[in-house]
């Protein structure tokens, strides 16, 4: 998260913070990224394009909190991780929603009522909470604690290659543990169950969980940086990968018999897990799965649209009968 806290001190939260927060009184002509030409110096003078980084120290300067303040960077971490969440959520739940969700198996008899609706109200809900107990992770990252690195020769190219398939494979295991742990009557019916509420889930239903559910669930994914070497614009790609991924294998899809679905957790099998509750609780894998058995293959007669072609089917005849 450092890469992206840099970039947006230098475009806007400078500024912000020594507007907000000011040290000194402003030049009457403050840079903004907008207007670098018209931007002032710390001597007064006028500013090229070439002063640009100057103007930017100078904004940090002038503020009450400097880039490494931790108070800084906890209020800076929240609101860009609050913000940032929103907008991953209803840009890829969108997408998915309305390019890949078949909407008839809304029509279902076990969806519920203004279902969509409950799905973001949930959401949206989870998502502050979420925040105050992710931020700490981000704050250890940025302070320099995990073990995120710049320089691909630090660890070669062939580990960088590796850390993706071990950050998959470490994370895919330790999720199945805690998504299993927590179908656990102990923790079940208070913790899982908001989430097992949509036994029909449309891609909004991804994040529509209590917030820490959602938080244990996401341990793996900051925990895994403290214990192994990852390059950190590689983590954040894979980060964005499997917020995007918990919302694609919420869209229902139930197609079956590819050669990947014996390897891949994807929407066919998370399907089930939301119809019968105790099977597939991996989250990319099905290793986990097969291994304690707990496995159940994706098959066409599962799918739940099935039922609501049937019964549509049925109505149609009764009306014929009727008519």
């Amino acid at each position: 998260m450092d890469a992206v806290l840099e970039l947006c001190d230098h475009y806007f939260l400078d500024y912000t913070y020594a507007k907000v927060f000011p040290k000194t009184p402003l030049p009457t002509c403050a840079y903004t990224p907008l207007d670098a030409p018209n931007c002032v110096s710390l001597n007064g003078t006028s500013s090229s394009m070439s002063g640009v980084e100057d103007a930017t120290i100078h904004y940090d300067q002038l503020s009450q909190f400097a880039r490494d303040s931790i108070i800084r960077q906890t209020l800076s971490l929240s609101v860009l991780t609050y913000v940032g969440i929103h907008l991953l959520y209803f840009l890829a739940a969108g997408l998915s929603y309305h390019f890949i969700y078949d909407k008839r198996v809304m029509r279902h008899p076990r969806f519920l009522p203004n279902q969509l609706r409950m799905e973001i109200d949930s959401s949206l809900s989870a998502f502050g909470p979420l925040t105050v107990m992710t931020v700490p992770w981000f704050i250890a990252d940025v302070r320099g604690w995990s073990k995120l690195y710049e320089n691909v020769n630090d660890h070669s190219w062939f580990y960088l290659g590796f850390s993706v398939l071990w950050f998959l494979l470490f994370t895919d295991f330790c999720i199945y543990w805690v998504h299993r742990i927590e179908h656990h009557p102990m923790f079940y019916k208070w913790l899982h169950k908001p989430h097992h509420k949509w036994l029909i889930p449309t891609p909004f239903a991804s994040h529509a969980f209590h917030p820490l559910d959602g938080y244990l669930q996401s341990v793996p994914y900051h925990l895994f940086i403290f214990l192994f070497p990852l390059h950190k614009f590689l983590y954040l790609g894979l980060f964005g990968f499997v917020n995007v991924w918990s919302i694609l294998i919420h869209d229902g899809d139930m197609r079956c018999g590819g050669f990947m679905e014996k390897i891949i957790n994807g929407p066919s099998h998370h399907t089930l897990h939301h119809l019968y509750f105790t099977v597939n609780y991996g989250q990319y894998f099905t290793f986990s799965d097969r291994a304690f058995s707990s496995h159940r293959e994706p098959r066409p007669e599962l799918d739940p649209l099935n039922q609501v072609l049937e019964l549509e089917a049925k109505q149609g005849k009764e009306e014929k009968k009727s008519i």
